[in-house]
């Protein structure tokens, strides 16, 4: 698979009629495995064990309604009181990290009101914080961990 420019982890992969499948420790099953679920294991993993995000609080292709239609977010996490605090949509690495993907996340956070949104293609990370008692969100370098994004909004 292609390397990315999120850190590395111990995968397990797993191959079935010709095809490869890797383990989701959220979902706690293997998965196909396409570009975009690899990109999606390494940000889970990257927020799991460098970001200190409980697994418990994540949940992978969560589903949500938006304008009658059921969408599926790749990557919500919640706060301990289980209300949304970080949106991430995960695309394969050769995907433009354009206007269309940003209007989907904020479609899907219309929804959700996370504080931290974040979209990636394993190559290209951005995200953007809502201020304090705002609606206005502002461009931020780095994911921060759990312990800070708590301590900030």
């Amino acid at each position: 698979m292609l390397k990315l420019n999120l850190p590395e982890f111990d995968y397990r992969l797993e191959s079935r009629d010709g095809k490869l499948f890797i383990f989701d420790a959220i979902r706690k099953k293997f998965v196909h495995l396409s570009p975009e679920e690899w990109v999606r294991q390494h940000f889970v993993h990257l927020m799991m064990k460098r970001l200190g995000y409980p697994a418990s609080l994540m949940r992978v292709e969560s589903g949500l309604k938006y304008n009658d239609l059921y969408k599926r977010s790749d990557l919500l996490v919640y706060r301990n009181d289980l209300k949304p605090l970080v949106l991430v949509e995960c695309k394969a690495p050769h995907v433009l990290l354009g206007a269309k993907v940003v209007e989907q996340i904020a479609a899907y956070n219309k929804v959700c009101q996370a504080p931290l949104i974040a979209i990636t293609n394993g190559i290209k990370t951005y995200a953007v914080l809502r201020g304090t008692g705002s609606n206005v969100f502002k461009m931020i370098q780095e994911i921060p961990s759990y312990q800070q994004l708590l301590l900030s909004i």
